[in-house]
């Protein structure tokens, strides 16, 4: 364990450095100069029930407010296309992106429309898994479909406040088989290592994703905000990482023979577009309230106050409240973070991009991870180990437990302004 708290400690830090994001100088993202594919990401911050356990950006869900917002996020859609942007991909988060399944569909629309689309991504929950709802998604043009089911166990279903919402382990997994076969991906989203699950539980999680055959699945580690500690605890009990190897390797060593890795903690049957879209795509533009943008080496955020979201783009202007421009050597570090998440890094690419030899920015973590037995050469790419992808999925709980702390402070400044 000494390795992962090391490593725990290190990506907490530079984590919460790099995430010190600043009130914005200039209000706005800079205009498109190159050809780098760029991945629009949409917005929907509300669902029906709030789970304990998540620190998105999310309200509970007000028709009449979501309409409004839906009405905004079309006009912020086309604030890009006057800046030069062109999206060939579309991922749609949340909250429950199908909350008003005839205004995402609107949506989606206008962007098929706008810009040169040809592959989106939808979350969903459960419950919105329908024939009808499976009917228009396909219509529109989805390709892939993930779910958010996090366990089919139902006394951990229960303690997570989701079995009143979603039903049990076997309605959820009835509900799986309808949309199996109906889009080019079905993903089915995952957790490990809440406090009240067990090897065993876990492994009949697995067994029921085997069973089912869906093509694809994203095991996600328990990540723990500063906002959601107090309550996981009081629901659920004390998170210990010091479990989260076991269950970790329980996971590869099950889905191992049917699925390989499309990253750390996501494994696919066959090649497809994934949940984290910041392995395949170098630059995202972040639509909606409380996104988050990566675009011309510069990050930013949107508003995380809903009505005031509303307000700015019905004004034509971008909602952005806070923006940092990345250094050479941090565009090349969350470089390195990122692709090594889709399992391999190449060196060459990088240096093209920045411009400068990489060795001079990365060579201590290079080294770090190359003695720990987490990274290996082949050619001029760096690839992990085995034991890299776990590493890797200690990287990325502490760089998504960063961001979502970065929400939470993001939502402290709104209740005192």
């Amino acid at each position: 364990m000494v390795i992962e708290n090391f490593i725990t400690s290190f990506a907490r830090k530079e984590n919460a450095r790099y995430l010190r994001f600043s009130p914005a100088a200039s209000l706005t993202v800079p205009p498109k100069k190159d050809a780098i594919p760029t991945l629009l990401y949409l917005h929907v911050p509300f669902c029906e029930e709030l789970c304990p356990y998540c620190s998105f950006h999310r309200e509970v869900f007000k028709e009449p407010l979501a309409r409004d917002y839906f009405a905004a996020l079309r006009k912020e859609i086309l604030l890009y296309k006057n800046l030069g942007y062109d999206f060939k991909a579309v991922y749609v988060g949340g909250g429950t992106p199908t909350v008003l399944i005839d205004e995402l569909t609107g949506t989606l629309e206008l962007i098929k429309k706008t810009y040169s689309t040809t592959e989106i991504s939808v979350e969903t929950n459960p419950n919105h898994v329908t024939r009808k709802n499976i009917q228009i998604l396909k219509e529109i043009g989805v390709n892939r479909l993930s779910v958010g089911v996090q366990s089919f166990d139902d006394g951990l279903l229960k303690a997570m406040e989701r079995y009143h919402k979603y039903g049990s382990g076997q309605e959820i997994a009835e509900r799986l088989k309808l949309a199996q076969g109906n889009f080019n991906t079905l993903n089915v989203d995952m957790i490990f290592n809440f406090p009240p699950q067990t090897p065993a539980i876990l492994k009949k999680d697995i067994a029921t994703i085997l069973d089912l055959a869906v093509d694809q699945v994203t095991y996600y580690p328990l990540m723990v905000s500063s906002s959601t500690q107090g309550l996981i605890k009081k629901k659920l009990g004390v998170v210990k990482y010091e479990r989260e190897k076991k269950f970790y390797q329980i996971i590869t060593s099950l889905l191992s023979p049917y699925y390989q890795p499309a990253t750390a903690w996501c494994f696919s049957r066959s090649e497809a577009m994934i949940d984290e879209y910041v392995v395949n795509f170098e630059e995202y533009a972040g639509i909606g309230s409380g996104a988050i943008g990566y675009l011309g080496g510069c990050a930013y955020a949107n508003t995380f106050d809903i009505k005031e979201y509303i307000r700015v783009v019905s004004n034509g202007k971008l909602p952005i409240v806070a923006k940092k421009d990345f250094s050479i050597k941090e565009r090349a570090r969350y470089d390195f973070l990122m692709k090594l998440f889709g399992l391999k890094f190449d060196l060459e690419a990088l240096k093209a991009k920045v411009g400068e030899n990489i060795y001079r920015y990365l060579w201590p973590e290079i080294l770090f991870f190359r003695i720990a037995g987490g990274l290996k050469k082949q050619g001029n790419s760096f690839l992990l180990t085995r034991k890299g992808q776990y590493y890797w999925v200690i990287m990325m709980r502490e760089f998504f437990i960063g961001v979502n702390n970065f929400r939470d402070y993001c939502r402290e400044k709104i209740k005192f302004s």
